[in-house]
């Protein structure tokens, strides 16, 4: 793979398979590397991955145009790499093509892949001083309050389209509901909640304006954490602000950067994965109320198959290094296929199934998600609420019709369109404070797109004004 760079590293070694060309339809640059980006590949990434096994345990890839990387896509060799913090380190410092100018820093896939100074990014101690703080914030999130969240989050959504009977369950209720949770557990005011979650998909979609969607994340960050600087309370922010690891502001917004990024765009996907398939599969949509496959069954084999982050935990060399016969390049971003690697023939041979927990969707290693037990409870709780409030739910468009999203991350669609039996709104809560929100300062007027924006509106269903 050639990235560009100068010096002793072989960037064209062959590796097994390597001159096997693309099988017919897969989306392959005949003799290069793989686009993950485009709309073939979103289309069909199953037969992409086949034709990437062709060529060893890792492949050449392009994360964008002119972005080269090499993905794994086999699952011994993925846990080779997530458990050897020796030889892959996180620090996206170490990626030879971004420091020497061949990417480009407007790159749509840098604002992914870029250094900041946090959890996800960084190595040895640095890293366990910055992950104690996020796990140890995390775990004083109560489970039963948080569920309660999410559940009166459903409600209000569900009432917003109950009286129409159809509604985009992507766009109008897998979406949002994350950026109502995490609005709350991170104490964000009304003014700052559309901001974050916009700029969080700007980064991920990678395409259009990614580093505009960088700015105004990082924009909002700074402004929540100077709020909570004066007026701290009971949310996360301010549990990772009095951690004694003593993060400072900039360590601040980077961890919360991390943690958005982890909490709403692969949330809304996981959400909205597992309704799909409960929708379209007759072994959950025809049992589900009958005792047999559960919401969690249908999340578990979504989390095999579909998972919300399909290719991701970017790790770099720190030399060369030989995996199976397949040069991975110091220096060379290294990608983690979740999707390829369950989907890997060694497991199927080895008996692992869907109910079994042994998928990689959570990554592993020192970088595991730390997040998973919350991001579990919370669509569990969306999608079993949704199914008890619109028993009939159904998909209004063959499952076959359904778009996927591009982009060389996620495993997203474009929409999720369902019809229903309508049904009356409930009323709203009367005289109800949300659950462990501190006071904050006085809400600053609202201007343009953000004025009665979805959690100033939440905020002010849930008192009953």
């Amino acid at each position: 793979m050639n990235t560009g760079n100068t010096g002793p590293l072989d960037r064209s070694a062959p590796s097994p398979g390597a001159h096997a060309g693309p099988p017919p339809g897969c989306p392959a640059h005949a003799g290069g590397a793989l686009p993950l980006y485009d709309k073939t590949f979103s289309a069909d990434p199953r037969a992409a991955y086949e034709h990437l096994r062709r060529q060893g345990v890792a492949a050449p890839v392009e994360l964008a145009p002119g972005v080269d990387a090499m993905l794994v896509t086999d699952h011994a060799a993925a846990l080779r790499v997530l458990h050897s913090p020796e030889l892959f380190a996180k620090d996206p410092r170490r990626w030879l093509a971004l420091a020497d100018g061949t990417v480009p820093a407007d790159s749509p896939v840098v604002p992914m892949m870029m250094y900041r100074p946090n959890a996800l990014f960084s190595d040895g101690a640095e890293h366990l001083r910055l992950r104690q703080a996020v796990t140890d914030s995390l775990d004083r999130i109560d489970p039963y309050q948080l569920r309660r969240f999410v559940e009166r989050s459903s409600d209000y959504l569900v009432d917003q389209w109950a009286g129409t009977g159809r509604v985009d369950l992507l766009n109008h209720y897998a979406k949002t509901l994350p950026l109502l949770v995490f609005s709350e557990l991170f104490g964000s005011p009304p003014e700052l909640g559309d901001r974050l979650v916009a700029g969080i998909a700007g980064i991920f979609d990678a395409v259009g304006d990614a580093e505009a969607a960088n700015t105004m994340l990082t924009g909002a960050l700074v402004e929540l954490v100077a709020l909570k600087r004066e007026q701290p309370g009971s949310d996360v922010t301010s549990w990772l602000m009095a951690h004694p690891n003593r993060l400072t502001d900039e360590e601040m917004i980077h961890q919360l950067v991390m943690l958005m990024s982890a909490g709403t765009e692969p949330q809304r996907n996981l959400i909205a994965n597992g309704l799909r398939l409960i929708l379209s599969d007759e072994r959950f949509s025809a049992s589900l109320f009958g005792g047999g496959a559960s919401v969690e069954d249908a999340l578990d084999e979504v989390l095999w198959t579909d998972p919300p982050m399909a290719n991701y935990a970017v790790h770099y060399p720190v030399r060369d290094v030989d995996m199976s016969g397949v040069v991975l390049p110091r220096g060379t971003p290294v990608v983690i296929s979740f999707a390829a690697t369950n989907s890997d023939p060694a497991l199927i041979a080895q008996g692992r199934r869907p109910s079994n927990r042994s998928h990689l969707a959570w990554s592993a290693g020192p970088h595991a998600c730390p997040a998973k037990d919350s991001a579990w409870l919370i669509a569990t709780a969306a999608i079993e609420k949704l199914l008890n409030r619109l028993p009939d739910l159904e998909l209004a468009v063959p499952v076959a019709e359904l778009d996927w999203r591009p982009g060389p991350f996620n495993r997203a669609l474009t929409a999720l369109p369902a019809r229903f039996t309508p049904i009356a709104p409930r009323p709203a809560p009367t005289a109800e404070p949300v659950p462990a929100r501190p006071a904050t300062a006085p809400e600053r007027p609202e201007s343009g797109a953000r004025k009665g924006g979805v959690w100033s509106s939440f905020l002010n269903w849930w008192r009953g004004q």
